[in-house]
């Protein structure tokens, strides 16, 4: 649990700081740290086919001897793949006792971590007061804790400065021309290559100070043949003076999308094998469950 609680600490300091950390959780996960009840749906999230099987049961043939035939043990899968008995009363699923069943399986695995949940929020109040994280959102929290998701430029040059060149230049013009055609997802590859993070800070205030520097040299020559360069802990960004604006995309793309060796979670990425929706009558049957009386 140590690790749980260390990993709250982090989170809380984030929050803290304005600083923001690549957590990719899945949304019940946000729901559960900002003290949310978790329903039924919110399974599918994480086990889509755990949802799936439980509608399966309470659909099954009345008949006794369909499931004598299947002998569904009275248990369910944990998320670590333990089968975990459910009740000391039955050992099989019958067509009695199978609504209690889908009861029970839905409270263990909507609880399943609870304790580790409890842990998370322990380590986050020794920096935040977590009691307060019940007036904000799932996706609330996730925003204050990892940042945006999107890139807002906007926000970007409010805290952009320069050295070498000045804010009116053609070169800083194809600068923020290249930086809007730029996807999302290039957008975060560029934060990733000049400040060793993948999203802004929500406010101007959450940067606490730290301006992206934009500093052009005049060192590199000819300059069309070199890369920029960036110093991820002074949010700073070298560049040549490049002779136009469609080779001052072409270097940066090249750099983002692969001079990623400042971003140690890439080797983590690679060294696991990490590869680089529900329809709406599936949610009206998840919900039919959770509304079955199953939790009265």
């Amino acid at each position: 649990m140590n690790m749980f609680r260390f990993l709250g600490v982090l989170m809380g300091i984030a929050v803290r700081t304005g600083s923001p950390l690549s957590l990719n959780l899945a949304e019940p996960v946000w729901r559960q740290f900002s003290g949310e009840i978790l329903r039924p749906a919110d399974l599918t999230e994480i086990d889509r086919d755990y949802v799936a099987g439980l509608l399966c049961i309470r659909d099954m043939d009345d008949d006794p001897k369909v499931f004598d035939t299947l002998e569904l043990p009275f248990a369910t899968p944990s998320a670590k793949g333990h089968e975990i008995s459910l009740s000391t009363r039955y050992i099989k699923i019958t067509p009695q006792n199978r609504h209690e069943y889908i009861k029970l399986a839905l409270s263990y695995r909507l609880h399943e971590f609870d304790e580790q949940v409890k842990a998370v929020r322990d380590g986050m109040s020794k920096v935040i007061p977590v009691p307060l994280l019940s007036l904000f959102s799932a996706s609330e929290l996730q925003a204050m804790v990892c940042g945006s998701p999107d890139i807002p430029l906007g926000l970007l040059k409010s805290v952009a400065s320069y050295k070498g060149v000045e804010a009116t230049s053609n070169l800083v013009t194809w600068f923020w021309e290249v930086m809007e055609e730029f996807s999302n997802q290039e957008r975060s590859l560029f934060l990733r290559f000049v400040w060793g993070r993948t999203r802004l800070p929500r406010t101007i205030a959450d940067f606490r100070g730290r301006d992206f520097v934009l500093q052009v040299l005049d060192k590199y020559n000819p300059p069309d043949n070199f890369l920029p360069e960036s110093y991820t802990c002074f949010f700073l960004l070298k560049m040549p003076r490049y002779t136009c604006k469609a080779i001052l995309q072409e270097k940066l793309k090249y750099a983002i999308h692969f001079c990623k060796s400042i971003d140690s979670d890439e080797y983590a990425r690679v060294a696991i094998g990490e590869p680089t929706e529900t329809t709406g009558s599936e949610d009206s049957d998840i919900e039919s469950v959770a509304s079955h009386n199953f939790f009265n």
